[in-house]
């Protein structure tokens, strides 16, 4: 059987993602500020852009007619009419990229920004003011260097000896002094000598208090309150008298040293009402409003004296201006078309609040306007909206629901809400179990399974009804 080559000719569909659409994807998921960095980076790197100075950022309305109307007379000169077709708006020099949105009553920024002293500068500061012998100076460095953020001891008395060839009984009385400091507690070495440290800061040594911390600390951990009463001769009223001062210590004394760093959210999108509709405004400032340098795209005009090397140059980095800037512009049109679906489906929850929050999946917003799933996941995708109801990741709208008896979904986020509601309002004495809480819902017209509601109980943190009553 001979094998013989033919050609034949096959047209078919396939998706290839050009420079251009994988640049415009990049761009989506970017925070403002990532795409605030890239924009100052690209106008290092490439001479054809620079940004719009202030004074030419002004409303189209407010635009002399003239200008207007000659814009489309401005043709560029360059051979290739593709790109005077396709980017035409762009090529003239008084373009101005984005007309900066004017919106009334924008929430004020009052953000006060303050250095805070952290742990380890304040008990070297005290450490100061104790000691002026060197080597116990040294030796309390040394333990201040090896405390955690809560403020306990990491490190043994004898790993800190040799740290320094120290005496262990140096040591230990340097300890001795270190955890006599503000806050007091620190320095201890487990929950229990930090509690016990509380205690003799309070003068309550030799009481019932410090015998449960030194000798049943694992019954009270436990809630085993009857087992504890009878171990130390009380009744369940006296015993409580104790356990409330033990509730009021601090287990980390060093955790109000060391506060995380405030993370203030500008929000990408502002929502707000005009009359009795939501509207939503892209927030652009700090954003550079870029063009193409009128300078730069004139030397390829044709009665420009450039070598082919120079035109060659200017042409690429012409096309990848050009390019940029319509990404930048698609992805806030974008992020624009995402936010308002978002207010159309979810307009009561921005009247009423989390209890009316829809259940949304990203499909119903790619289908609201006609995009696919992922263009709606990366737009969402470290975004934030201003609401009236406070500032919420765009991700925050996106749940599943849950069918109800009277025909509508509710959100997950909803129904944890009004589990927590229910727990707050139940008799303290008589705490809720799962299943009882199932039967509220239900007559609510909520059909779940106990182990749902359980999850929803375990993520919002919320104990047990045993675990609840005890604490009781």
């Amino acid at each position: 059987m001979a094998i013989s080559q033919r050609l034949h000719t096959k047209l078919v569909q396939k998706l290839i993602l050009t420079p251009s659409l994988q640049q415009a994807i990049k761009l989506l998921p970017m925070s403002t500020l990532e795409l605030v960095d890239l924009l100052n980076q690209e106008m290092v790197e490439n001479p054809m852009l620079e940004e719009v100075p202030t004074e030419e950022l002004q409303p189209v309305e407010a635009q002399p007619e003239k200008q207007a109307e000659e814009a489309p007379a401005k043709t560029d000169a360059w051979d290739d009419s593709d790109y005077e077709y396709f980017f035409g708006d762009y090529l003239d020099d008084g373009y101005c990229p984005r007309t900066p949105q004017e919106v009334k009553e924008l929430p004020p920024i009052e953000n006060t920004l303050s250095t805070n002293t952290s742990l380890a500068d304040h008990l070297m500061w005290q450490l100061s003011l104790q000691t002026e012998d060197d080597a116990a100076r040294e030796i309390g460095t040394a333990i201040v260097g090896n405390l955690d953020e809560d403020g306990y001891l990491v490190a043994s008395v004898e790993e800190i000896a040799s740290m320094g060839n120290w005496p262990v009984s140096e040591v230990e009385r340097a300890l001795r002094v270190v955890q006599r400091f503000d806050p007091i507690g620190v320095a201890a070495r487990d929950l229990q000598e930090c509690l016990w440290l509380q205690l003799r800061h309070l003068g309550l040594e030799g009481t019932p208090t410090e015998r449960i911390i030194t000798e049943h600390l694992r019954l009270l951990q436990n809630h085993q309150v009857p087992e504890l009463a009878r171990k130390l001769g009380l009744s369940i009223d006296d015993l409580k008298q104790h356990i409330e001062i033990i509730r009021r210590l601090d287990p980390k004394p060093g955790s109000r040293y060391n506060l995380s760093a405030s993370h203030y959210v500008i929000p990408d999108v502002y929502v707000v009402k005009v009359e009795d509709q939501y509207v939503a405004v892209l927030n652009e400032e700090g954003l550079p409003q870029l063009r193409i340098s009128p300078v730069y795209r004139r030397l390829l005009d044709k009665g420009a004296d450039n070598s082919d090397e120079t035109r060659a140059y200017v042409k690429d980095k012409f096309r990848s201006a050009l390019w940029l800037i319509k990404s930048v512009e698609q992805r806030q049109k974008t992020i624009h078309k995402v936010a308002t679906s978002i207010i159309n489906f979810q307009k009561d929850f921005l009247d009423h609040g989390i209890e009316h929050l829809r259940p949304l999946v990203l499909r119903d917003v790619a289908n609201d306007i006609g995009m696919h799933e992922s263009t709606v996941s990366r737009v969402v995708t470290n975004k934030y909206m201003h609401t009236p109801q406070g500032v919420f990741e765009m991700k925050y709208f996106f749940h599943s629901g849950i069918s109800s008896s009277y025909g509508e979904s509710v959100s997950s986020v909803t129904i944890k809400q009004r589990i927590r509601k229910i727990i707050e309002h139940e008799d303290a004495r008589k705490p809720l179990s799962d299943s009882k809480i199932v039967s509220i819902l239900q007559k609510e017209g909520l059909v779940l399974a106990r182990r749902t509601i359980a999850k929803y109980r375990e993520e919002l943190k919320i104990p047990t009804s045993n675990q609840r009553k005890v604490l009781y």
